[in-house]
């Protein structure tokens, strides 16, 4: 493996003039920078990623912020962990992930220099954590929008444009009485960001369209969607069609309406919003999938370039095509 005394050696200079060079921390004449590059090119030397971070005063390290709230869905969670960790490698960079909630591990980490910039995940409307990391001297990416970002980059997925696209897709079918079973009453109440934009895309697109409809919360499990079904059918009488954005709850959704011998689409059309497609579904369900993986990688690749110098803050909000999968039809009668 070729090292930096190898890279000297064939340049005719010492191991700090090649520090140098790859740091830029010293002025180096043009003839010998042009040396030293050659030299690098020829060997095909690649910096150690410590050896780099020394040089250049970094860690090589991000902080990805992921607390693991009750409402929080983990595997929603790991496969935002995995995308970060894998696009962060492509850049040399390693991943430490912090699951707690209180501030005091944000600025250790930070005070302590012990990451280059830092990834927030579940971020809420007026997310408390806003305060602290627009005070810390680190570089800052959002997974999630608040209400007002205060310069920090941000990129999630379109919540509300998902919603408007699901309430579109049923109403062009003849649907007018549409239901929102939506993420569980925990994350309404503090004010998850993505639940709070997705609810507002709908109850925009549903009165835009003349729809009637209810946004109803659920618990995941079987006796949650039970209720939350119930309390739909109680509000809504006659309903045709669910948007769905409560991935846990499919499972039981789809048991239940079985049970009642209630056919999809026959009797009832789903939409779904989600992380995944539910291929482990019994059946295949109409689908606007979130892009976890591209949002993760677009969420690094925004921190590098805040790490590198760039102070522009910007926010991306990426869309989802919905995938007709056979679970929507015309309501009957």
């Amino acid at each position: 493996m070729t090292t930096i005394m190898d890279v000297a050696a064939a340049a005719g200079v010492s191991t700090s003039t090649v520090s140098y060079v790859l740091s830029g921390k010293r002025t180096i004449s043009p003839a010998t920078r042009a040396r030293v590059q050659r030299a690098i090119e020829d060997l095909g030397y690649r910096p150690h990623a410590g050896a780099r971070a020394l040089a250049s005063n970094r860690t090589a390290v991000v902080g990805l912020v992921a607390p693991l709230h009750e409402d929080v869905d983990l595997n929603v969670i790991m496969q935002f962990v995995r995308s970060v960790t894998t696009t962060a490698r492509t850049h040399d960079l390693d991943v430490l992930l912090l699951t707690k909630e209180e501030d005091t591990g944000l600025r250790r980490v930070s005070e302590g220099s012990l990451v280059d910039g830092l990834l927030v995940l579940d971020i809420e409307a007026d997310d408390p954590r806003i305060d602290v990391l627009t005070a810390l001297d680190r570089p800052t990416v959002l997974i999630g929008v608040p209400r007002d970002p205060r310069g920090l980059s941000c990129v999630d997925f379109d919540f509300a444009r998902a919603a408007r696209d699901a309430v579109a897709h049923l109403s062009a079918l003849g649907h007018r009485r549409i239901a929102f079973l939506a993420s569980t009453p925990r994350a309404l109440d503090r004010h998850a960001g993505y639940a709070e934009r997705v609810r507002d895309g709908f109850l925009d697109a549903v009165r835009a369209r003349g729809a009637e409809a209810v946004h109803q919360p659920s618990e995941p499990g079987p006796s949650g969607v039970r209720r939350a079904l119930d309390a739909v059918r109680s509000r809504l009488p006659g309903v045709s069609a669910l948007v769905v954005h409560n991935e846990a709850a499919l499972p039981a959704l789809l048991a239940l309406l079985t049970e009642e011998g209630l056919s999809v689409p026959g009797d009832v059309s789903i939409v779904t919003i989600a992380a995944s497609p539910g291929d482990e579904l019994p059946r295949p369900l109409t689908s606007l999938t979130v892009p976890i993986a591209d949002i993760g990688r677009i969420a690094v690749e925004m921190l590098v370039a805040r790490i590198g110098g760039e102070r522009t803050a910007e926010t991306r909000l990426l869309a989802a095509h919905l995938e007709d999968r056979g679970s929507t039809a015309a309501p009957r009668g």
